[in-house]
């Protein structure tokens, strides 16, 4: 939200305004308030008007009556009788235009005593009325023996015992009522009414406690015995027309009624003016809540501030978003909502919202719209409820400790003041909050123990009042008594000097300190932005044009160089609108002049950092730095209120007819208009010629710091580029008819639809382009961390659409709410006879498992089923979680689009659950919405397998035998054994009739290798296997393992189990229309799989130059995978064992030029490098005398043949080559053994004269891309080398 203010206005307010009771029109009561009726009369509210307001209008910041009567008195009028507490309250407020741009309102209520005969007898009638009805319920037959109070439950208890009867032994609300009877009757006769009133400041900047004072002043002068010494009408017409706006960097002084206002503005260097008392917001909530609010305000979350005050409804919403300086708020922004608004709570979109409690509700009595993704914070009970999975702010627990530390100097408790009992200590303004004051904690050093380290009492929070002691007691005591020692010295030297109240100057240092710790953790993070920005390369019309399209930041670079635990809030902070819009505004300025006030002051504090060089551009730490520059910004503030730069125009008597300006004490007059509606025409500030004031406005851009908007393209900017469906920044307040309210649901679900487009065209972009890399096209760009931030910002998205228009909520996840309502009306119409299950889903895939060549029967699409698994994850235990458990299985199983599309086809249950408005019920909308999700479907995400990792998951696994070769004859058992990601099985023993199992086990996460073997029993222990599938019967994956060898003694290479290692089936074109995951078997593998066949010399043939690119691109993946950050490695083991990896590769190096066997004999690798084996062992003994290096190698090499060959495991010798592949590779040692090998004279006997292990350059080139590997720190899968041990 751009802080933005009417250029134009140089004076210190712009209206004054005084609203109230209509004596005219009477009472009125207020129907959207939505108080019930079955409350007393003085407990209902009723409308109030703008009585007067002065001037008429100015041109700069026309006059919006509805919307200043709405916020000054939200509630409508409150009446009460002489009984009642009737304290004058102070509240701001805020009116945020369609630019952006604010203006502020200042209002203080009060009470007035009733002269209205009128008005009293109606308030007497009323009272009559409501007695009756009343009556009649107390005395209905109906009445159960529990007492009124349960039959008919009400805020308020009922009427007064002296205008009924002697209540009956049964009716035991007896005592509660004569107990209220003060505060809930009216008699005319006895009783005096009053009604409240306000007075209010419309100004262009928040110096809220200036214009509080104002206020109160005025307000003493209506009460007090004595007249003030002017007429009323000089000292408004002084604030509005003689004050001037102080300019930046300078302090004013002017006068109230009965004592000096001082108010100064930070200069262009500074922090932006803050003027809310943000000691009260630290009271209130606690610095660990306040931080936990910040981070949900950052991240775009809705936030719903609840409070009886409405001014601490908007000192805890002003104080938020100013302290995310550099950046701001872009979405609706309402601290506080008028009653007749409250249907806005339903806005699909990001909202910063206050809603005023009338102290009576009970939080679990407030139906809210949606509520999975609302950060709820109860300011008065100190209480925050947070959304699921917020991640950490970076640094947390340092940062907690640095604030408290400012706080505690101030005598204030870190933990806020729980202690607060009575009302009266709850207006805290200021300074002197009560509770523990800290110096009288820490003298007793018997408390010091409490918490040994500072951190502790963040750490240790089961007992909340010990926690609450140890964030006092957890200093040493010493340090921080100096401290305060010397503030309290410097303050009273101060005194004598000091233009302000003590009091506000201690608002001014808390706010300060405070603001500067935050802005000190921006400046840290982003210390470096600058080098990711992306300079666009076209003109800045077709910048803006595309601007949804383009990207501004280079995210991915910037997170790859951030601390590992700063990831989960950055990467989804680079996300939201609030830095999107920070990164464009950099992006539109060219020099300093162009800058936004918050973006020049944080450029020139990155400049200071890189400076002192705390730390460089390519050096990311989170070691964390404190704030350095406290004590400058202070000393600029004290400066000012010190020696006051400018003192305005003293009031004075105004030209009055006789008369005139007279009042009556204790109520507020009618004040005279004629004197009021314009200024002196003399007088310099009054209004100027247009073309001066055009000149003042750039004048005033160079200091104004709220000036944003300044020119036309700009502007334009601001509106259109990049409103993801934020263009309604407030709900218009005034001309509330329900086509306004249509308009403004239509704008959301626009806004939903488009913000739908965007995301999903986002997670493409980013999931396409790294897939395009594992292609090996161009580079890789987006994180593990980055694409959970996209999905679960998909989740979010998704429950604002299933939230809009809702009914009746049920639930905190409206989705999952939804889910389960369909859940519900399927399964009993599958209970009925008749009833077949969702049409055409169950039955074509019944039909699917027939079709032929799948190895195995495809999956049913259900959703219901899809929904149960999600029930039967024990770990998940709330609605918000199950629900985005869901969209990430369904995103996994690239259903969610059909699945949607199937829940919203019941459209009986939809009309029945969402209002005509909903977003679920605009049919076009929805279709493109669907639409849009259905694109998910181009990409493989495995966000549900990576997330819950821990779950129970069924497999099932099928071996495919070979028919042919007697296959069908085999006697032994098979066993096989899955490894994943996560895990791996153990051994499973497969039935030798189905060759087929399914099996429970914790999630193994995707699939790398399959052992498979037999136990050699039976007559025919022979056995050919084509491959074996395994698949995820949660999410549906399916991996094949192909195999297409022999498993047997004196078969093949004589292996009785092998390692096989696998790849994700995706589904073909034609398949995935019938959605069939699992492809058909091929009939034979094209490519040049490992041993297709079963003899040797009918291999392929390969060239020598065809394995050299072989060998090569085998190690290129190998070093493309160590290149990836390490969550988005693919599997090593693939690129070791698959197919064309490095064991592939170097078997083809040593098959080439291999001499052919005699007849009916195979010869093997492995065969080769025994008898190499033998050799070198003879030379060893021999003694003979060769270099060290050479001696090493070799024992080495005959170390690794020893122990493989010795392993229990029986895994033949193609699977004895593999495991000393992948063993050379991890220890690197693979090039030493090519150069032993290459030399030795077995070579010679085994190979041909064309062999490339013969051919010296080929060889030394061989070795030198080997010799890549070193760098590496290879870790194998424990499949592979199982029964090693090296």
């Amino acid at each position: 939200m751009t802080t933005g203010f009417s250029s134009n206005s140089c004076r210190f307010a712009d209206y004054f305004v005084i609203c109230g009771l209509d004596t005219e029109s009477g009472l009125e009561p207020d129907e959207l308030s939505g108080e019930n009726f079955e409350q007393s009369p003085l407990r209902r509210t009723f409308k109030s008007k703008v009585l007067a307001h002065y001037p008429e209008n100015v041109e700069w910041n026309p006059f919006d009556q509805d919307a200043v009567g709405m916020l000054c008195m939200p509630k409508g009028l409150a009446f009460r009788t002489q009984v009642d507490t009737r304290e004058p309250q102070f509240h701001s407020f805020i009116i945020t235009r369609e630019d952006g741009s604010r203006t502020y309102g200042f209002a203080l209520t009060f009470f007035e005593e009733v002269t209205s005969k009128q008005i009293c007898s109606a308030m007497q009638t009323l009272y009559h009325m409501h007695n009756a009805e009343q009556y009649d319920i107390l005395h209905t037959p109906a009445t159960s023996p529990q007492g009124p109070e349960d039959a008919a439950p009400r805020p308020f208890p009922p009427l007064p015992p002296r205008q009924l009867p002697r209540p009956q032994p049964t009716l035991q609300a007896a005592p509660a009522i004569s107990r209220l009877q003060r505060f809930n009757s009216y008699d005319i006769s006895r009783d005096t009414l009053f009604v409240s009133k306000c007075i209010c400041l419309i100004a262009p900047m928040a110096f809220t406690q200036a214009s509080r004072k104002v206020l109160q002043q005025l307000h003493l002068a209506v009460t007090a015995p004595k007249p003030p010494p002017l007429p009323l009408e000089s000292y408004i017409y002084n604030v509005l027309y003689e004050v001037p706006l102080p300019p930046a960097g300078r302090s004013l002084k002017f006068s109230g009624v009965y004592g000096p206002v001082v108010c100064q503005r930070p200069s262009t260097a500074e922090l932006p003016l803050f003027d809310f008392a943000m000691a009260e917001v630290f009271d209130l909530l606690g610095v660990e809540n306040v931080i936990q609010l910040f981070t949900c305000a950052l991240l775009e979350i809705q936030i719903l501030l609840y409070s009886q005050h409405y001014h601490r409804l908007m000192a805890v919403a002003e104080s938020i978003t100013a302290l995310m300086f550099p950046f701001q708020w872009q979405h609706v922004y309402v601290p506080i909502l008028p009653a007749s608004l409250l249907h806005f709570l339903d806005a699909p979109v990001p909202y910063l919202m206050g809603l005023h409690s009338n102290g009576q509700d009970d939080r679990t009595n407030l139906e809210l719209p949606q509520e999975a993704n609302l950060c709820f914070v109860d300011i008065d009970n100190h209480f925050i409820e947070l959304p699921e999975d917020l991640p950490q702010f970076p640094n947390k627990l340092e940062f907690i400790q640095e604030i408290s530390e400012v706080l505690v100097s101030f005598d204030m408790a870190p933990e806020g003041n729980l202690l607060r009992t009575s009302a009266a200590q709850a207006k805290f303004l200021v300074g002197g909050g009560g509770g523990f004051r800290a110096p009288d904690m820490f003298p007793d050093n018997r408390n010091a123990n409490l918490a040994s380290s500072p951190l502790n009492s963040y750490l240790l929070r089961e007992n909340e009042t010990i926690a609450r002691l140890q964030a006092l007691v957890k200093r040493t005591g010493l340090s921080l008594e100096k401290q305060l020692d010397v503030r309290e010295d410097s303050s009273s030297n101060k005194d004598s000097r000091v233009q302000c109240d003590r009091e506000e100057l201690l608002m001014h240092q808390i706010n300060i300190q405070v603001r500067e710790v935050f802005a000190n953790r921006f400046t840290q993070m982003f210390a470096d932005y600058e080098v990711f920005v992306i300079q666009p390369s076209q003109d800045k019309e077709s910048w803006f044009t595309n601007r949804d399209q383009m990207q501004n930041f280079d995210k991915a670079s910037f997170l790859s160089d951030q601390p590992e635990p700063y990831l989960p809030f950055l990467s989804r902070f680079l996300e939201t609108q609030m830095f999107a819009s920070f990164i464009d505004g950099k992006i539109l300025c060219h020099d300093e002049e162009d800058k936004e006030h918050s973006l020049r002051v944080f450029d020139a504090r990155v400049d200071k950092i890189r400076m002192l060089n705390v730390r460089t551009p390519t050096l990311r730490t989170s070691m964390y730095q404190r704030c350095t520059n406290i004590e400058e910004a202070e000393k600029a503030i004290e400066m000012r209120v010190t020696k006051m730069d400018h003192t305005a125009l003293h009031p004075h008597l105004l030209d009055m007819r006789i008369g005139q300006g007279r009042y009556q004490q204790g109520f507020f007059p009618r004040l005279q208009s004629d004197v009021l509606s314009a200024g002196p025409t003399s007088n310099k500030w009054a209004k100027r010629s247009a073309p001066a004031q055009w000149r003042r406005r750039d004048r005033q851009k160079q200091h104004a710091e709220h000036l944003y908007l300044d020119n036309d393209q700009r502007e334009k900017y601001i509106q259109e580029a990049r409103n993801l469906g934020t263009t309604i920044r407030q709900p218009k307040l005034s001309n509330l008819s329900p086509s306004v309210i249509a308009h403004t649901n239509w704008k959301f679900v626009e806004g939903l639809l488009k913000e739908c487009r965007n995301k999903t065209k986002r997670m493409l972009v980013e999931k396409m382009g790294r897939e395009a890399v594992e292609l090996g096209h161009g580079e890789v760009s987006i994180t593990g961390v980055e694409e959970n931030t996209l999905i679960a910002s998909l989740c979010d998205l998704l429950e604002r659409i299933w939230s809009h228009g809702l009914q009746v909520k049920q639930g905190k996840s409206a989705l999952w709410s939804h889910l389960l309502h369909y859940q519900e009306s399927k399964e009993k119409n599958d209970a009925t006879p008749g009833g077949l299950g969702p049409p055409g889903f169950i039955h074509d895939s019944e039909r699917r498992k027939s079709d032929g060549g799948c190895a195995m029967p495809p999956l049913k699409v259900s959703l219901i089923q899809d929904m149960r698994h999600i029930q039967n994850i024990s770990e998940i235990k709330t609605d918000v979680g199950k629900a985005r458990a869901w969209v990430r299985l369904s995103m996994e199983k690239k259903l969610l689009s059909r699945h949607l599309k199937q829940l919203l086809s019941d459209h009986e249950l939809t009309k029945k659950l969402y209002k005509r408005y909903a977003f679920l019920r605009c049919d076009d909308e929805k279709e493109q919405f669907l639409y849009h999700l259905l694109s998910f479907n181009a990409v493989d995400y495995f966000c549900f397998t990576n997330v819950f990792t821990t779950i129970m998951i069924p497999y099932h696994v099928l071996v495919v035998s070979s028919k042919k070769l007697g296959g069908s004859m085999f006697t032994a058992n098979p066993w096989v054994c899955v490894s994943g990601e996560l895990a791996e099985t153990g051994v499973l023993q497969v039935p030798r009739n189905t060759l087929e199992i399914t099996f429970e086990c914790q999630n193994l996460g995707k699939l790398t290798t399959v052992q498979i073997g037999h136990d050699n029993t039976g007559l025919y222990a022979k056995w050919l296997v084509e491959s074996v599938v395994v698949r995820n019967e949660i999410t549906g994956h399916t991996y094949k393992f192909p195999c297409g060898r022999w498993l047997g003694k004196g078969v093949d290479d004589g292996s009785q189990e092998r390692i096989l290692v696998g790849e994700l089936v995706t589904a073909s074109a034609e398949n995935d229309e019938r959605m069939c995951r699992t492809p058909p078997m091929q009939q034979s593998p094209g490519m040049m799989r490992r041993f297709v066949t079963i003899s040797p010399s009918s291999k392929p043939k390969l060239n020598t130059g065809q394995i050299q690119e072989g060998v090569g691109e085998a190690i290129n993946g190998i070093v493309k995978h160590f290149h990836k950050p390490e969550k988005e490695r693919g599997s090593l083991t693939l690129l070791l064992c698959g197919e064309y990896g490095l064991v592939w590769a170097l078997e083809q190096v040593f098959q080439h030029g291999f001499k052919s066997p005699r007849l009916f004999k195979n010869v093997f690798i492995w065969d080769f490098l025994e008898k190499s084996q033998v050799h070198f062992q003879n030379a060893e003994q021999r003694g003979v005398s060769l270099d060290e290096n050479w001696q090493t190698r070799v024992s080495d090499f005959c170390r690794f043949m020893r122990a493989i060959n010795s392993t229990s495991r029986n895994i033949g010798k193609d699977g004895k080559f593999q495991m000393l592949v992948c063993l050379g590779a991890r220890d690197h040692l693979l090039h030493h053994w090519i150069a032993l090998l290459a030399d030795c004279p077995i070579t010679a006997q085994m190979y041909e004269e064309i062999a490339m292990i013969k051919e010296h350059s080929l060889v030394n080139s061989l070795i030198r891309v080997l010799q890549t590997l070193q760098e590496f720190n290879i870790t194998l899968e424990a499949s592979l080398v199982k029964g090693v041990g090296i």
